[in-house]
């Protein structure tokens, strides 16, 4: 004879969600919290979630914020360049204690959608460019080059402790593509 099945009256039903509930708060609680302004920072809003390639999401996003600013506003060259400068030390003074928070929380070195590297990178490519697609074009597609690549010194960049070494090797990755850009805008 099979014994019949337990029924529970609401308090025991009652006591046995609370002791579920009371085991997923402890769960919770063990688990790091992130800290999100380096997350937001460090992910450039959410740009490098975008898959495949967040690298490369990072650095459209970029020049689509370079061109929105060039575009509605239409500032001079020198305005340009020197909106982009002020945004690339602002990148850079937080994006390289972003990264190596979310570095550390995440447990991964130089995790994929940690992209404001990639913007940083992307903006210094921007740098000397005229407000323009074909401009902003050249300059993601040699950015993205040298940022795969990573032509010599660029790799040994990537040594550097932390953040300095997530971001300062895209930093010389948007230095070549400037210098290339800037030959290349000398023929066409």
């Amino acid at each position: 004879m099979k014994a019949p099945a337990r029924e529970f009256g609401f308090d025991e039903y009652l006591s046995e969600k609370m002791r579920g509930k009371l085991s997923t708060e402890s769960d919770s609680a063990s688990k790091p919290r992130k800290t999100l302004w380096a997350w937001v920072v460090a992910t450039f809003f959410g740009a490098g979630y975008g898959k495949p390639g967040p690298g490369t999401w990072g650095s459209v996003a970029a020049v689509l914020l370079w061109g929105a600013f060039a575009f509605t506003l239409h500032p001079s060259a020198l305005t340009l360049a020197l909106a982009l400068t002020v945004g690339i030390a602002a990148a850079i003074a937080l994006g390289v204690p972003a990264a190596t928070i979310v570095e550390r929380e995440a447990g991964r070195t130089d995790p994929g959608f940690v992209v404001i590297d990639e913007v940083i990178g992307q903006w210094i490519a921007l740098l000397l460019s005229p407000a323009g697609w074909r401009h902003g074009l050249i300059a993601l597609a040699l950015f993205r080059l040298f940022d795969i690549t990573k032509p010599f010194p660029v790799r040994r960049l990537e040594r550097l402790p932390g953040g300095w070494g997530i971001v300062f090797d895209d930093v010389a990755a948007g230095l070549y593509a400037l210098v290339v850009a800037s030959l290349v805008r000398i023929w066409i």
